[in-house]
């Protein structure tokens, strides 16, 4: 096996766990966490690896603020915009072989040298956005050194292969970037390129870290001494500080309820599409079993939040459908944090606390009455695969 082809499978197992959302709604997601679900297990066990499962950006919750909201959004855009970049230059490219009329020097690549990788940097730029985890994002910043040796290597054989047209050609466009910007911040040496990489790669970890820390500071919580509560969905917000407390006092809760336990709770709509992320509340809520991989995941990518504000949009059969005549219902996921650095509410978001499901309980808001409450397994719709908890 050549350089060439290792290079090309590594970047191929980077879109596979980039694309880790597209399987897990897909009805192969079993097959493919047999296999991913033990190597993410494994990760989680060392501390200096556990943060690479974790995720960085909201992905069950609304984005809070328009910052926030700004940045799924630039996701998308980043994401579909490098693949329509990356399918055009590819036509462009076996167009030209097809027809024999030799290297695509015109379009895009008469601007830079490599359009098509720059294509596939964006879109894995706005991927790790979409499905932000650290893994994703470390992934990428390896992928961008492996497209700078492939693209080297292709600049090699050219020259081999057309030494004077291919020259002046590599003297007018830059590899990456436009020549005349290319001059004034590309480095030419080894070592210049080595620590322009380093810098690359530290700005972009401390850049995620710090979107995780602003994330976590701007979700919506409710406290009271050892509940917190978290509303996905902004309506719920003054339906939790007005009724909350009244909540926690009900005796079929407090019944469940251990003392000196940590809780955090998640106040959701019955029907929310994603709960089996927070816990294994039920098969429908597992969601590679409806079978619905691209409409989703299309929607997901081109609607960036309506897969978070509606709800009731599962085709439900009429025995999973919850009566909502009696009053405001809303389903209550209660998870006992462990840890031991938990002194805040946004603690329990910590990379290092162990989240274990405990019951849930769907509950007449208005009305204070339980229409229905139950126990939880310790693992979510996914098994014990690593989910996002925002």
């Amino acid at each position: 096996m050549n350089r060439k082809t290792v290079i090309s499978s590594v970047i191929v197992l980077y879109f596979i766990i980039g694309f880790e959302i597209l399987i897990m709604i897909s009805p192969f997601a079993g097959l493919f966490f047999s296999a991913f679900t033990p190597f993410l297990l494994v990760l989680t066990k060392y501390t200096a690896t556990r943060w690479l499962c974790a995720f960085y950006l909201p992905h069950m919750v609304v984005p809070p603020d328009n910052f926030l909201k700004f940045v799924r959004v630039m996701g998308s855009v980043l994401f579909v915009s490098g693949i329509i970049i990356f399918i055009i230059c590819a036509l462009q490219v076996y167009t030209n072989k097809f027809l024999k009329k030799g290297t695509a020097l015109k379009g895009l690549y008469s601007i830079i040298r490599h359009p098509q990788y720059v294509g596939l940097i964006s879109a894995g730029i706005g991927l790790s956005i979409l499905w932000p985890r650290f893994l994703t994002i470390v992934l990428w910043l390896i992928m961008i050194v492996l497209y700078y040796f492939l693209s080297k290597d292709e600049e090699r054989r050219m020259l081999s292969q057309h030494p004077d047209s291919y020259k002046d050609y590599m003297e007018k466009t830059g590899m990456f970037l436009p020549k005349i910007i290319e001059r004034q911040i590309a480095p030419s040496s080894i070592i210049g390129k080595s620590v322009l990489f380093v810098f690359i790669a530290v700005f972009t970890i401390s850049s995620v870290f710090y979107l995780r820390f602003y994330t976590i500071r701007h979700l919506p919580l409710w406290t009271s001494l050892n509940f917190t509560v978290f509303t996905l969905m902004p309506d719920d917000t003054q339906k939790v500080e007005n009724r909350m407390n009244e909540v926690l006092l009900m005796p079929e809760i407090k019944a469940q309820l251990k003392d000196n336990t940590m809780y955090l709770v998640y106040f959701i709509p019955v029907d929310y599409i994603m709960q089996g992320l927070i816990a294994d509340t039920g098969e429908q809520w597992r969601l590679y079993h409806r079978h619905m991989t691209f409409s989703r995941f299309f929607d997901w990518v081109i609607h960036p939040f309506s897969h978070l504000e509606g709800h009731c949009s599962m085709d439900m059969n009429k025995g999973d459908a919850m009566d909502m005549t009696e009053g405001v219902v809303r389903r209550l996921i209660f998870i006992d944090i462990y840890g031991s650095s938990i002194k805040t509410p946004y603690d329990l978001f910590s990379i290092n606390a162990q989240r274990i499901p405990q019951f849930m309980a769907d509950v007449d808001i208005h009305n204070l009455k339980i229409i229905d409450i139950k126990n939880l397994s310790q693992d979510t719709g996914w098994g014990k695969l690593p989910t996002p908890s925002f």
